[in-house]
């Protein structure tokens, strides 16, 4: 007796040092059976109104199966001792059938049964011990299975405490990653993919994203556990996208907002929903054994849904996860919305730019051609450009950039656009032009500060003149291959204290082409402004490859700085190569 009772409280200590529930096991199923002298032992614990057996010792086949989960309410010692929360004694005498029909020919003759609630007050689950020759505790014996009852119980509830707590960490970080991928980028097609990756395996082992384009519910992104099986996934998806007459699924979801957790997913489930053989094939080859269904939910509307499907029967899904799915749907949702908002409104901005510039400035004799691109951000920008024609074959060119973004900006752009047009019709002379503008911005006392580069290209005499006000000179490439930088003096910006302008005179020949720009062609916050016009430089042949539209787009893409947040504009002009006779001025 005093063996048993040392033994007895060696695995109650045990029981306080536990940290998972393997250890709790151990204690309570394999070490009591040993101190108690226990022919079976057993491990219960509660959930959802019934009891799981978790483990047992000295078992007989079929026990697990058979005996693996029931309910509280089944007369049998277990569920007394979890609802009474008393324990609970069975000899084997008579008329204990009776009292307990359930274990009529599962407990054999001459053995007692002990059940014992685990912790004090509502039990978290049922310790069950199995004696020969009906044994029964005194009550020494009794006090102590009591305190190791109350003792195991205690340390499921650390382990779950610190297994939930675990999770909720998990769950947290998870989304804090979600977060992130929902700010790397303003197209919803990219993001969705990458939230959908994120939640395999951490959420699930398959996760597909059906959202509304127009009336039709489309899936924009599937991941899955296994790279292999992520073409199953997409031929599901393809083959047999959400039907809008289903009661359970994305389609059901998306239109009423509600979420669905179908745990488990049973097989007579894939027989009803599937459309074909071929149809429940793959659903069975995906593995579909619970499932978690949200709303891609922004303030006021849903825009689809997100499915998350787990294969592992060891896995199952709870309230949990559906608040951390439901979590993921409300942000991504609000991401979706989002991006979409910003790409209506850059397309406005867009329309709007372009409905004050000339999209495709034409002048007889010349080959022109214009780039323009908005910056990252949803706003209006100060960027502008113009081509006109003059007596005698020649042409004026401007590209100016207005400081800031937004309506006032916009407003000044096309009135010092407008003003340049203006002037050079009066007196094409690039020193005139930019002083006239220059006084106008002083009697205006117009706020805005406007850089400007202003040329006029004269065929007869084969030259080109350049004026600039605070602005990126030009850059002239020779028919050869050559390259100027018309480097002019330069002047202050518009709208700054005036100071004297005087134009530079440069040769240009037939072949040669001319290009103007503003500086989101070469500048960017992490690098010199060198560098950028280093890149342009090494490109600049490519405005001599081809017909100039196509060769500045390409210029362009080679220049244009990684992660530009700034407008971009471009001017390029390019005298044919006629034959003309080369001009006689030198500069």
């Amino acid at each position: 007796m005093a063996r048993r009772l040392q033994q007895l409280a060696r695995a109650t200590t045990e029981l306080g040092a536990a940290e998972s529930m393997d250890e709790v096991i151990a204690a309570a199923v394999e070490h009591l059976s040993e101190a108690v002298g226990a022919a079976v032992s057993t491990l219960m614990v509660l959930e959802d109104g019934q009891l799981r057996l978790v483990a047992g010792s000295g078992l007989r086949p079929g026990v697990l199966s058979e005996w693996g989960r029931f309910p509280l309410t089944d007369p049998n010692p277990a569920s007394e001792a979890a609802r009474t929360g008393e324990v609970v004694i069975m000899r084997h005498e008579p008329g204990w059938e009776q009292r307990y029909p359930s274990l009529r020919g599962a407990v054999p003759p001459g053995r007692s049964v002990i059940c014992l609630p685990l912790g004090a007050g509502d039990p978290v689950g049922v310790l069950g011990l199995t004696f020969e020759a009906n044994w029964v505790p005194g009550p020494r014996e009794l006090d102590l299975l009591t305190t190791f009852a109350e003792a195991c119980g205690q340390a499921i509830g650390r382990v779950d405490a610190a297994r939930a707590a675990a999770e909720r960490s998990r769950q947290l970080a998870f989304l804090a990653r979600v977060s992130a991928e929902l700010s790397r980028s303003l197209d919803y097609r990219v993001t969705l993919a990458g939230v959908a990756r994120l939640a395999v395996p951490d959420l699930a082992d398959w996760c597909a994203v059906d959202v509304y384009e127009g009336d039709r519910l489309t899936t924009l992104a599937v991941a899955h556990a296994d790279p292999e099986k992520v073409e199953w996934a997409w031929e599901l998806q393809r083959r047999y996208p959400p039907s809008e007459d289903t009661r359970n699924g994305a389609a059901e979801v998306a239109r009423t907002g509600q979420s669905q957790l179908i745990d488990p997913i049973t097989d007579e489930m894939l027989v009803a929903a599937a459309r074909d053989e071929e149809h429940l094939r793959l659903a069975r080859e995906l593995g579909l054994r619970r499932a978690i269904v949200v709303p891609l939910a922004s303030p006021g509307r849903t825009l689809g849904a997100i499915t998350l499907i787990r294969s592992d029967n060891d896995r199952p899904y709870g309230p949990g996860d559906l608040a951390v799915a439901e979590d993921l749907g409300r942000r991504a949702g609000i991401a979706v919305q989002n991006a979409r908002l910003h790409g209506e409104a850059r397309d406005t901005v867009v329309q709007l730019q372009r409905a004050v510039l000339p999209e495709h400035p034409v002048v007889a004799g010349w080959e022109l051609a214009a780039h323009y691109e908005p910056g990252g951000a949803a706003s209006v920008g100060g960027d502008f450009y113009d081509a006109l024609g003059l007596p005698g074959g020649g042409l004026a060119l401007c590209v100016g950039d207005v400081m800031g973004h937004g309506v006032p900006a916009a407003a000044a752009m096309a009135q010092v656009r407008a003003s340049v047009r203006a002037l050079v019709t009066v007196d094409p002379q690039p020193g005139a032009v930019l002083a006239n503008l220059q006084r106008m911005f002083t009697e205006l006392r117009l706020a805005q500060l406007v850089t400007l580069v202003l040329a006029v290209a004269d065929p007869e005499r084969g030259t080109v003149t350049v004026v600039t006000a605070g602005h990126h000179a030009p850059l002239l490439v020779r028919a050869d291959g050559s390259i100027d930088w018309l480097t002019a003096p330069r002047r202050r910006l518009l709208g700054a204290e005036p100071d004297e302008c005087r134009p530079g005179l440069w040769v240009f020949g037939p072949g040669d082409a001319l290009l103007l720009f503003t500086d989101g062609l070469v500048e960017r916050r992490d690098e010199v402004v060198d560098a950028g016009l280093a890149r342009l430089t090494a490109a600049a042949g490519e405005l001599q490859a081809g017909e100039l539209g196509p060769a500045l787009a390409r210029f362009v893409a080679r220049v244009q700085p990684a992660g530009n947040d700034d407008d971009v504009t471009a001017l390029a002009v390019r005298r044919p190569a006629t034959g003309s006779p080369q001009p006689s001025v030198t500069c």
